[in-house]
């Protein structure tokens, strides 16, 4: 048996997305244990990092052990308790995983949908919450990534606000990528990933909860139904001073992972990262105009970090994206859902978000798609 060796791959697709070396550096250091004075240090200035990139004041603000959906999880099974009304949002794949995460929860669960590759029907969502004034949850997703849509969080959060809802908000590809304002706007219960914009290994979920939302915490008539993730016990670990109680052994070398991405993104500035991965989506789309090829969402809504692109007719979506990962290392992603062989991901995200990875990209995809029209030009 050898040891494995990866291919070189350019991530860029919907996550993960490349990592920088110093992040992959961090990682390497030696393991220290999870209650080590000096490890107990490292959590409360992640926690401190992960305050200023959601932008909040938080107390209850730490990193899931676990990937985006076990931070997902960890918000809804520990707001929702059996017989609670939810109004959960759809607009895409995650909307959907909202519903399902809901239901096992025990919830009743009202919809409201709208498009693939549009936001969310803020109007919609108001109607349904007029209409059942016994829901005490709204759940959506402020950047979808099977579409690429930015939905108005502000605005969704301050109607919920209004009839007394608290909110569980998907920011897994918006966090350090957007303006992400949770105290700002209201949000309750926020949860991420690592591995998009933070350029980050997957493994981990930032999550941050309200006071209002640990307080509906503290209040449960019913013991959460997940141990792992009960916040009442999770608390414990990450908000005991000086003296921690063990609930689990933390993975603490994607934590020392974490810790660097999050002292890199600050040390350029979270505002200023907004704005990179601003001008690379601009690049692209010039890009894009100038390979005949168009973005699925309308200007106004598109997310800068997860670019979908209509495939055009007679182009073939697998053998495109394998011809790109074979020829040139290079990784977009594909439709998911309603969009699957329609659309292409183009990930700009994190360490993804700059004019080489843009240009890169632009080649090897105007390279490709020119072989294969040359191939169909000639069967024909």
């Amino acid at each position: 048996m050898k040891s494995f060796e990866p291919p070189r791959r350019t991530l860029m697709g919907p996550g993960p997305s490349d990592v920088h070396p110093r992040v992959l550096e961090a990682m390497a250091r030696p393991t220290i244990g999870h209650l080590d004075p000096a490890f107990v240090g490292l959590m409360d200035e992640i926690c401190g990092l992960l305050r200023q990139t959601f932008r909040t004041e938080n107390a209850l603000t730490f990193p899931v052990s676990g990937p985006g959906s076990v931070g997902m999880e960890a918000c809804f099974v520990n707001l929702l308790e059996p017989g609670d009304t939810i109004i959960v949002c759809q607009n895409g794949v995650f909307g959907g995983r909202m519903k399902q995460m809901a239901e096992r929860c025990g919830a009743t669960v009202v919809m409201v949908t709208s498009p693939w590759g549009r936001a969310v029907d803020v109007a919609a969502v108001e109607e349904a919450v007029k209409a059942h004034p016994e829901a005490t949850v709204l759940g959506f997703v402020h950047a979808e990534t099977s579409t690429g849509a930015r939905s108005d969080a502000e605005k969704l959060a301050a109607l919920a606000q209004q009839h007394g809802m608290l909110t569980i908000v998907d920011t897994v590809t918006s966090l350090g990528g957007i303006p992400l304002e949770v105290d700002a706007w209201g949000l309750d219960a926020v949860y991420s990933g690592t591995q998009k914009c933070l350029s980050c290994p997957p493994g981990l979920s930032p999550v941050t909860f309200s006071e209002r939302a640990v307080e509906r915490v503290k209040a449960r008539s019913h013991d959460v139904q997940s141990w792992f993730m009960d916040l009442r016990l999770v608390m414990g670990y990450w908000q005991g001073g000086a003296k921690r109680a063990y609930h689990h052994t933390a993975p603490i070398n994607a934590l020392y992972g974490l810790h660097e991405a999050l002292v890199m993104l600050h040390e350029q500035g979270l505002e200023n990262s907004w704005t990179r991965h601003r001008e690379a989506h601009e690049r692209l789309k010039r890009g894009l105009d100038a390979l005949g090829l168009e973005l699925l969402v309308p200007e106004a809504e598109r997310l800068p970090q997860l670019n979908s692109v209509c495939i055009p007719e007679g182009v073939d979506d697998a053998q495109v994206r394998s011809a790109l990962l074979e020829q040139h290392g290079l990784e977009i992603g594909a439709g998911l859902g309603d969009l699957a062989g329609k659309v292409w991901r183009i990930g700009l995200m994190g360490q993804g978000a700059d004019a080489h990875h843009v240009d890169f990209c632009l080649e090897a995809l105007g390279s490709v798609l020119s072989d294969q029209r040359a191939k169909v030009a000639v069967s024909a």
